[in-house]
């Protein structure tokens, strides 16, 4: 397996999906931006990486749905060639509810953007990356698996859960090449904190600073690269020493 593959960014028209896409394209990746939701933005994605002289093309399809996914799959190969790398980025709503409030709903809406559609594209990728002898998996976490934020227990199971399939995903498959790996930031700051005070955060940072998308992406784009290819099963916090 070479870094110069197609790799899929879930959740990649804003955020940190779309600092993402950007580092990874400038790495010689061919990146399909997949977004559920603002084909504007996921243009606007699409057209940086372009004028910067890389390769990508914007997909819609929301990635908890088994067909959906089959057919971005399939979209991809046609339009940008078979997938090596994917970068399971999504997300969704992550209302606080303390335990007295919470449904079984408020778990499962969790489990399905945090387990179910990260199990949805690495099985959607299997055989790309087998044909290829080897491929990338990277999960986006949360340092909140540590830090253990009151009112965010669904959250947190979720994001918990993926803990427990990196490693899994990382034994399973890495005879056959294939790397599978989890990087939990911390609080970084994207278009929705817009406004947000960072000062309290950022005093608690042995760095001295909140993070960056950059920092971010720098760490995805390292599990990707030939570089990165004895790392894997691995827990990675990307928050400047917050959690320890």
């Amino acid at each position: 397996m070479t870094t110069a593959g197609v790799v899929v960014v879930t959740g990649a028209s804003r955020g940190l999906g779309a600092f993402i896409a950007r580092r990874l394209a400038a790495d010689g990746w061919s990146v399909a931006v997949n977004y559920r939701r603002g084909r504007e933005a996921a243009d606007g994605v699409v057209e940086d990486i372009r004028a910067a002289g890389g390769v990508a093309e914007a997909f819609a399809a929301d990635v908890v749905d088994e067909g959906e996914v089959a057919r971005l799959f399939g979209e991809v190969a046609d339009r940008l060639g078979p997938v090596t790398a994917v970068v399971a980025n999504a997300t969704g709503p992550q209302p606080s509810a303390g335990v007295e409030e919470l449904t079984w709903r408020s778990h499962l809406d969790q489990l399905e953007f945090f387990v179910k559609s990260p199990t949805l594209l690495v099985q959607a990728a299997l055989p790309s990356m087998r044909e290829a002898g080897g491929g990338r998996v990277v999960m986006i976490g949360s340092d909140m698996t540590t830090r253990a934020l009151p009112r965010a227990s669904a959250y947190v199971a979720a994001k918990t859960a993926q803990i427990g399939l990196t490693k899994v995903w990382a034994k399973e498959l890495g005879p056959a090449g294939i790397t599978v790996n989890l990087v939990e930031p911390g609080w970084i700051p994207v278009e929705r904190h817009s406004g947000a005070d960072t000062t309290a955060y950022a005093a608690e940072v042995p760095m001295g600073r909140m993070g960056t998308p950059d920092d971010v992406a720098a760490m995805v784009a390292h599990l990707v690269s030939d570089a990165g290819g004895f790392v894997t099963g691995q827990q990675i916090t990307v928050n400047g020493g917050h959690v320890l």
